[in-house]
């Protein structure tokens, strides 16, 4: 009986743009139909950031297919340097064209010929979606608007799309057409054009995280959230719990963002913190799935 799990790379192209995109999956071969997990990075992050190639290896150990994208937009080029390279493409992103990437990706798993995964190790009627950060914020969105996700967790998720603009930072970003964010491990100005504004107001309905989890997300869900989350105050995993009062709030103690995560990430192991969250969330897959 294999134990150890393969990698599969391939690429995506999607409708909505002109950039190619790339996605990877690891899984044990086993030729038995296993749930299916997407896995959606947050803002400036990526798919191979850190520890998420030993979470992806974990998750196939204990009997998924675990596959992860890089979002089209996050900065990084196929074929490039595996960081963030591409501010201008970075600068282009929103949150309309990065639902759409994962609709993209969830298309290209039901076609085995494009994603090379073999239809006899996946079961897609057991698919769930699971985010961190920002890519929290859109697994919760996606989930709802997508008859084939059937349950959703989230690690330190956002639970809104606008993250506190002022109206004098949105006055000024108009004016000049973009505003910058340090990358404070890189230390680049990363561009972000008001577009995203435009998109966001464009697209209110698709975007309102706290009316969609309320009023339309009707999935089993974990909350899963450091009670030192530096970037994204724990407070706002009470707020989605009270917003879907059967969804499970798990709160990690003296746990920070990344749970105990950094890039580069050269142990062999999974953080501490990390292996606590991905064992919670195995087992709440394994039951709702």
């Amino acid at each position: 009986m294999p134990t150890s799990p393969i990698r599969l790379d391939f690429q995506l192209t999607s409708p909505h743009h002109s950039r190619p995109f790339t996605a990877d999956a690891r899984y044990v071969p086993d030729g038995q139909p296993k749930p299916v997990v997407v896995f959606v990075h947050g803002f400036k992050g990526f798919k191979d950031w850190g520890h998420f190639n030993l979470l992806a290896d974990y998750f196939a150990q204990q009997g998924f297919v675990f596959v992860k994208l890089n979002l089209s937009h996050n900065g990084l080029v196929v074929g490039g340097t595996g960081d963030l390279e591409d501010l201008e493409a970075f600068g282009r992103n929103n949150f309309s064209l990065e639902l759409d990437d994962i609709g993209v990706l969830l298309d290209c798993l039901e076609q085995p010929a494009t994603s090379g995964i073999p239809a006899t190790e996946t079961d897609l009627t057991r698919l769930a979606l699971l985010g961190h950060s920002r890519g929290g914020g859109l697994v919760l969105l996606k989930a709802a608007e997508d008859s084939r996700v059937r349950a959703v967790a989230t690690w330190a998720a956002i639970n809104n799309i606008n993250p506190g603009w002022t109206e004098e930072l949105m006055q000024q970003w108009q004016q000049r057409g973009v505003y910058h964010v340090e990358n404070s491990r890189t230390k680049q100005q990363l561009p972000l054009y008001y577009q995203i504004v435009e998109d966001y107001h464009a697209n209110r309905l698709r975007l309102d995280i706290s009316h969609i989890v309320r009023r339309k997300l009707h999935k089993p869900l974990l909350v899963l959230h450091g009670d030192q989350d530096e970037t994204v105050p724990v407070q706002r995993a009470h707020e989605l719990k009270s917003w879907k009062p059967d969804a499970e709030l798990l709160v990690l103690p003296n746990v920070t963002h990344n749970f105990g995560g950094a890039h580069p990430w050269t142990s062999e192991e999974l953080p501490v913190d990390a292996q606590q969250a991905a064992d919670a969330t195995v087992k709440f897959l394994q039951r709702v799935l």
